[in-house]
């Protein structure tokens, strides 16, 4: 047996529901694909609605036992998992690779950036705390504690199988609340070894549920509709982000919603160019271009534009393309047929209205779903590509020449997640911070996530925080008491 066989025979194929491995209540199934080769493989249980509601069941069956587990306890188990994590790190990744596509680099690196959230949010579960003072009026205490919400529904997206799972579970599981996951029916397996690893942890049953499937408005819509159900977190488009929004007002739910993005990637005269460029190769292809944090627009000043396209373009030409398990490929597969088709459209959008392809620009004809990595030069400002965001491996450059013109372009979509900013001038950078319209910047850096800060957007790229000591508090909810003097 190879491998890659052997891993995926050992990845739970059922739904976790109450600490089981269970099928699902219709006995169906679906198919998980290899983006790189459009076969699949692996058939996993194919959660009902019904099934979403005995998964919620089952953690507000859990939710006081858990809760009154000593935060200790509770970081405990997540430090453990934290380290099974990295014994598997082989494990992990080449299941994302697989499931997802993306290079086995890649999988590596978010396979130390999503084991983070465990260790990070081991170590916040006993930094939950509260505050004790006496009245302005001197006539008795007030108390102000902090506790769990309740349990929680997480929905996770393809893009980021673990990262963005341990992202949420590791906040949830450090407060004291229960969880139902939904992972991305594109990719689910990294998400079940992680629940199975959580298990091997000591994770009580009941505590963290999985309900994978291929009908997830169906599903969601019955536990959204549930009134045990008391937060919902969300990782996903803008679109779909609003029709959660909309479902969770009735019953007035905590809400957490990282959506879409159009990063602008701004690069001033004075930049430090083989920074800039380095940047921009992050910023742009890590995870081949499919990340909410992916550079989008990158708004180039007139003076340094054409030299750092062609150096850009110089290191798209180098890049190798092909099947993320093969030595030394850096781009891998889209998602899906529709991520070609949408790139695809994106650019020739572009070239149509007057930009100039300097490399790429072509879908690849090969089993799989692939897309040149692709530079486009002169982009005008009625490009879609400049208002859309790409998820692919496409660099659309467009440029500036005054400092308040860049600011314009930066701010002129209704995104604001996070920005890129290149220059050697620390009070241009300063001036950056506060203009730009984002949750976050990166300043002469082109990767900016860590377990460590708050990661989140303003504007339509979603509502509160994940990761950083605020990661938690979206968890918590804020109790009050007033105990008078006798």
């Amino acid at each position: 047996m190879s491998l890659e066989s052997d891993l995926l025979t050992r990845v739970p194929g059922g739904l976790l529901i109450a600490g089981q491995w269970v099928p699902s209540s219709s006995g169906t199934t679906f198919a998980v694909d290899d983006p790189s080769t459009g076969q699949p493989i692996k058939t996993v249980a194919d959660a009902t609605p019904a099934d979403g509601v005995r998964a919620l069941d089952a953690a507000a069956r859990a939710q006081d036992r858990w809760a009154a587990t000593p935060p200790r306890d509770r970081g405990e188990i997540l430090r453990r998992a934290f380290d099974l994590v990295q014994e598997r790190k082989d494990e992990f990744a080449l299941l994302m690779t697989l499931e997802m596509g993306k290079p086995l680099a890649d999988s590596y690196a978010e396979v130390a950036y999503g084991g983070e959230f465990l260790r990070w949010f081991s170590e916040e579960a006993v930094r939950i705390t509260g505050r004790y003072g006496r009245s302005p009026e001197g006539t008795g205490s007030m108390v102000v504690s902090q506790r769990p919400v309740g349990p929680c529904f997480l929905i996770t997206p393809w893009n980021f199988p673990l990262a963005m799972a341990t992202r949420k579970i590791g906040p949830a599981l450090a407060a004291g609340c229960t969880a139902v996951v939904k992972p991305a029916g594109a990719t689910p397996l990294t998400t079940m070894y992680l629940a199975a690893v959580l298990q091997e942890a000591g994770l009580p049953d009941g505590v963290l549920n999985v309900v994978p499937t291929s009908r997830s408005g169906a599903l969601s819509e019955a536990v959204f509709a549930d009134p045990r159900l008391r937060k919902v977190s969300f990782t996903g488009s803008t679109e779909v982000g609003r029709t959660l929004l909309r479902q969770a007002a009735d019953g007035i739910l905590r809400t957490s919603m990282e959506l879409g993005g159009n990063a602008p990637f701004v690069v001033f005269e004075d930049a430090d160019l083989d920074r800039a460029v380095e940047g921009a190769m992050l910023a742009k292809f890590r995870n081949t271009g499919q990340a909410c944090t992916a550079a989008n627009r990158f708004i180039v000043h007139g003076s340094v534009a054409a030299e750092f396209a062609d150096r850009v373009a110089q290191r798209v030409r180098a890049m190798k393309i092909g099947r993320g398990t093969e030595d030394g490929v850096t781009i891998g597969p889209l998602i899906d047929q529709d991520a070609v088709a949408k790139a695809d459209s994106l650019v020739r959008d572009a070239v149509s209205k007057g930009a100039a392809v300097l490399v790429g620009g072509r879908a690849i004809d090969r089993p799989g779903t692939f897309y040149e990595p692709t530079v486009v030069s002169a982009v005008p400002g009625d490009a879609d590509i400049l208002h859309e965001e790409i998820f692919g491996p496409v660099v659309s450059i467009v440029e500036f020449d005054t400092e308040d013109e860049a600011v314009r372009l930066a701010n002129g979509t209704e995104y604001g997640l996070v920005s890129y900013v290149f220059t050697t001038d620390l009070a241009r950078g300063q001036r950056m911070m506060d203009r730009l319209d984002t949750g976050m910047m990166g300043l002469n850096v082109g990767v900016v996530s860590n377990a460590a800060a708050p990661f989140g957007g303003v504007k339509h790229s979603g509502l509160g925080r994940e990761g950083g000591s605020e990661g938690i508090h979206e968890y918590l909810s804020t109790k009050y008491t007033l105990v008078p003097d006798e």
